[in-house]
């Protein structure tokens, strides 16, 4: 079955053109190749090196800075097709921070690292894959966390010692605290760090005083500030996630990305467009758990004819198919309205978008799983690794009560419920 969905949308000659090359790539990586990464617990390098090659982990960084320029319709192209490709929701997730972390560096950074880092990240000398925010006491309540970066400002030398001021050349900051579910920093060079510059008892506003470093994981373990220890896990395989503690890690001042203390805003911004694409990698990976029960339920013969005769096997399957078709629907619409100068609460769409997508990529797993009967748990057939993926896409980046909760706060005019 060619490329299910795929006239659900009508697409510009962009993402003709992304959806294009993004399936090129993916085809020289089959389900065997998938299936090793996954069993193995390895990393996919192969096949990020190769979107490397094709320039696809600067697809967000501006051509100025040896990117592509693109943006989030182009964006959510990109990550679907990786998605329904073979290497489902943990393929894009292998790259997904790699694309996503860039972000706050070309919006806030300092015009000196923007061009020191980003021609690095865009030709793959350098990577950001990693994004430190959660905390064991700070999940979804981020404006929580309790990891502090203090300023320590280098002292101009003096006949006097008593004399001795502040200098702006070599001051740091000094960070202290722990992180939890930190995807990738095995296989990154730089963290994007969420931390507080002011205490929660010392502002006004909850959201105040806090701010994003971009931190060097090389010197940070050079320096001894620096221990990881990785969470098993039962979903994405060969995406690691890790639990941090930073004991006086230094950073240098000009690390500090965009303005101290309004790091919370920083990360709220760009937020929706990074949803609406999470919900494209949901998609895909519902395409690929539909497309191969329906290989198997024309393939699975019992009783002398194909299991797909049976409107028990039918169903579910053009049920799950109905879903992902309005979920994708909504999901481009939201896109092409990001990226119009409309008017919208495009966290509305954002939120209903990523709710729908999972739900559907769920009921698109679980069919599959249902479809194959008892080889539906055998690895060999991959659905069990696609169920198990569609489960943790209900979890992450938000849960799906909270996305309920956006919906029925902001856009029903309900009152808040926590």
């Amino acid at each position: 079955m060619a490329h299910l969905l795929s006239d659900a949308v009508t697409l510009t000659e962009s993402q003709q053109l992304v959806q294009t090359s993004v399936r090129d790539v993916c085809s020289n990586f089959d389900r065997q190749y998938w299936r090793d990464q996954a069993e193995a617990g390895e990393y996919p390098r192969e096949f990020v090196d190769t979107l490397i090659d094709h320039g696809w982990m600067g697809v967000l960084i501006p051509e100025a800075y040896g990117g592509a320029g693109m943006g989030t319709r182009e964006t959510v192209v990109m990550m679907e097709e990786i998605a329904a490709n073979g290497g489902g929701f943990s393929a894009a997730q292998a790259v997904h921070g790699g694309v996503y972390n860039s972000v706050p560096i070309v919006e806030y950074a300092s015009e000196e690292l923007k061009r020191d880092l980003l021609p690095r990240v865009a030709d793959g000398e350098a990577s950001i894959q990693a994004f430190g925010l959660t905390e064991p006491n700070a999940g979804s309540n981020s404006t929580a966390i309790e990891t502090r970066a203090e300023r320590d400002f280098a002292k101009e030398t003096s006949a006097d010692p008593s004399e001795a001021v502040a200098s702006e050349d070599g001051d740091e900051y000094v960070i202290n605290g722990q992180k939890i579910w930190t995807s990738r920093v095995d296989v990154s060079d730089y963290i994007v760090l969420v931390a507080r510059t002011t205490s929660l008892e010392d502002v006004d506003k909850r959201t105040h005083g806090i701010s994003m470093f971009l931190v060097d994981i090389e010197d940070a373990i050079e320096q001894g500030a620096l221990e990881m220890e990785a969470i098993p896990k039962s979903a994405s395989d060969f995406v690691h996630s890790f639990e941090l503690w930073f004991d006086d890690l230094r950073v240098p001042a000009e690390n500090l990305i965009g303005v101290e203390g309004e790091g919370f805003y920083q990360v709220l911004d760009g937020l929706n467009e990074e949803r609406l694409v999470i919900a494209a990698e949901c998609i895909g990976l519902g395409r690929l758990a539909l497309e191969r029960a329906v290989d198997y339920a024309n393939e699975r013969e019992v009783f002398d004819r194909p299991i797909g005769s049976n409107q028990a096997v039918q169903h579910p399957l053009a049920e799950a198919y109905a879903r992902l078709q309005a979920a994708k629907q909504l999901t481009y619409n939201a896109a092409d309205r990001a990226a119009s100068d409309e008017d919208v609460d495009l966290g509305a769409y954002a939120n209903a978008a990523k709710f729908l997508a999972a739900d559907a990529a769920y009921e698109a797993a679980d069919a599959a799983v249902q479809t194959h009967g008892g080889f539906g748990i055998a690895t060999e057939y991959d659905v069990e690794r696609y169920f198990r993926e569609a489960r943790l896409t209900r979890l992450v980046p938000i849960t799906q009560q909270l996305a309920l909760n956006y919906l029925g706060e902001n856009v029903l005019g309900l009152p808040r419920s926590y």
